[in-house]
């Protein structure tokens, strides 16, 4: 557990580490490329690089934490990841259940298993439910699985940002997050692409929150720092959802 860098997250808790790769949003990950420089290090849970790896002794670490926190779950892995057992899941649940105080962001690009789950299961409250949309073919037909939750919040992170994704259905979606890629490898975000789904929010009523240009910047230079880095139309768009 550890104080994040993300700018809409407060603190990342990893009960799994590892991942594999299932769409166009994967391919230059940046949890990839962190695991394996952990395990250069000689970290904690990252021996195995960035293959998946159940990590028990780090499930209490949000019940020893008094101060009410925003945690984003599995920054480095995905909760649905289809080797990590129910039984596992559950006890992630149970956490999230026992502890109100706090708020949980889960986001996954296993739409597919998330929906089965709670088929047969009730999520928490307080868990803000969420898909990735890279791109049209992988991320758009997520949208509609995150529907199906009944999840207080339920936002999707349109990281990172492709192509050009046309109309859509913000129906029941309370919050977006966009941002470009970032490493040594990204690709770059056109703000043509941007500029849409901000309006797209706000005719709809989704909470707008722009992350980062990346490592490509809005004037489509590509720079080893951010210049820049979270301006759109000349300032920060910061919203985040209305929590009942």
């Amino acid at each position: 557990m550890s104080i994040s860098k993300i700018e809409w997250t407060e603190v990342t808790w990893n009960p799994t580490t590892g991942c594999s790769k299932v769409s166009e949003g994967c391919a230059h990950c940046y949890a990839e490329v962190m695991a394996h420089r952990l395990q250069a290090m000689g970290a904690p849970g990252y021996d195995n690089g960035f293959e998946l790896q159940l990590m028990p002794d780090r499930l209490m670490q949000p019940v020893k934490r008094t101060k009410p926190t925003r945690y984003f779950v599995n920054s480095m892995s995905d909760l649905f990841h289809e080797e990590i057992p129910d039984s596992y899941i559950e006890q992630v649940f149970d956490i999230i259940a026992q502890t109100p105080r706090h708020s949980y962001q889960i986001l996954t690009k296993r739409e597919r298993r998330m929906a089965e789950y709670f088929k047969t299961h009730v999520i928490p409250s307080n868990v803000w439910m969420g898909v990735t949309v890279e791109n049209a073919k992988h991320g758009v037909p997520r949208i509609d699985y995150l529907r199906q939750i009944n999840a207080q919040i339920r936002f999707i992170s349109i990281e990172p940002l492709l192509e050009d994704l046309g109309e859509l259905d913000l129906t029941g979606i309370h919050w977006v997050i966009v941002g470009g890629e970032s490493g040594a490898k990204a690709r770059p975000m056109d703000e043509k692409w941007v500029l849409p789904i901000k309006k797209q929010c706000d005719q709809q009523g989704s909470a707008f929150f722009f992350k980062q240009w990346g490592t490509w910047g809005q004037d489509n230079i590509k720079r080893t720092k951010k210049a820049n880095g979270r301006l759109l139309l000349g300032r920060t768009w910061d919203a985040y959802p209305k929590v009942v």
